[in-house]
């Protein structure tokens, strides 16, 4: 049986507020690499919000996303079910994760970045690394992914600021103790921001090149909005096509800390109106759009110069 386009087919609950989510976008995979996103819209009155690939299928024409309740989007994307449809999924965006035999490789994974990391573990195992990974969780119940993780083959070390699985206590200290022991050649850290604000600030004592994955706020996703705008080495970057992964010694993460707080207000204002309908909220599917014209939703994006997607020019 044909599927709708942006159909829910997988939900997986893992904790209270995280969830798994696999959807037909059958556009997105054939041009999807490790590290780049998706921006979704769940109903025609959503706003649109970036989510990192967890996975993806060209076979199966679907993308995966691992995502945490924080907001009203995310609240109504906790609250479909298989069978339901998103209004849009636009993808890949960003530059991917840059791939290569560095030698010994730290993935550093905190919260749902964990799910973000996957893939990028996945891509430096096959690429011939010896690769350690390395993940930070407040508990046992928010720790994503872990079989996933222990299935690529690498040694994976666990902190648990509870001590309910692995040490007790931050990732950092797995970090510090592979820095001093194990002295890898790159660092890749992707999670909250003080999570890998802390991560870069602790192997820049060490010389380690460190990348970090920055979640700003973004828009439209190509580079044209500039509200997903980041200070890196004293230069202005969008985080959405010069990104979304940066050198971490070279990020202003206060400037970014300030500006993800920046509609802090406007968001509890909008979970606050949504609660008196989220009960009755779903989003079914409807007649699916054709796959050519009528928009972006879906399409890929194509390649500008240096192979960016979407950039606008000078």
């Amino acid at each position: 049986m044909a599927r709708a386009r942006f159909e829910i087919v997988e939900k997986e609950r893992y904790s209270e507020d995280v969830y798994r989510m696999k959807v037909t976008a059958p556009l997105v995979p054939p041009g999807a690499s490790a590290g780049q996103f998706i921006i979704v819209r769940v109903d025609d009155h959503g706003e649109r919000i970036p989510l990192t690939l967890m996975d993806f299928s060209t076979e199966e024409g679907t993308v995966e996303m691992v995502f945490q309740v924080v907001g009203t989007t995310t609240d109504k994307l906790s609250l479909l079910g298989v069978g339901d449809c998103l209004q849009d999924v636009v993808g890949p965006l960003g530059m991917p994760t840059e791939v290569d035999q560095f030698g010994r490789v730290a993935c550093v994974g905190g919260g749902v970045g964990i799910a973000a990391l996957y893939p990028i573990a996945r891509a430096m195992v096959g690429a011939g690394n010896d690769v350690r990974v390395l993940l930070g969780s407040r508990d046992r119940e928010h720790l994503v992914l872990l079989d996933r993780m222990e299935a690529l083959g690498a040694q994976v070390e666990v902190a648990t600021d509870d001590g309910s699985v692995g040490t007790k206590g931050f990732v950092t200290s797995l970090v510090k103790e592979a820095a001093e022991k194990w002295k890898p050649d790159r660092v890749v850290a992707v999670g909250p921001v003080p999570m890998m604000a802390a991560v870069s600030s602790l192997t820049r004592g060490y010389g380690i090149l460190t990348v970090v994955s920055l979640n700003a706020i973004m828009l439209d996703g190509t580079g044209m909005c500039g509200t997903c705008r980041c200070e890196v080495g004293g230069e202005t970057k969008f985080s959405c096509v010069d990104g979304p992964e940066f050198d971490g010694h070279q990020v202003d993460f206060d400037l970014l800390t300030a500006r993800l707080g920046v509609y802090r207000d406007e968001e509890e204002q909008s979970r606050k109106r949504f609660d008196g309908m989220a009960a009755e909220y779903r989003h079914p599917c409807g007649e699916a759009p054709p796959l050519e014209g009528g928009g972006l939703s879906g399409r890929p994006l194509p390649p500008l110069e240096g192979g960016r997607r979407g950039r606008p020019g000078p």
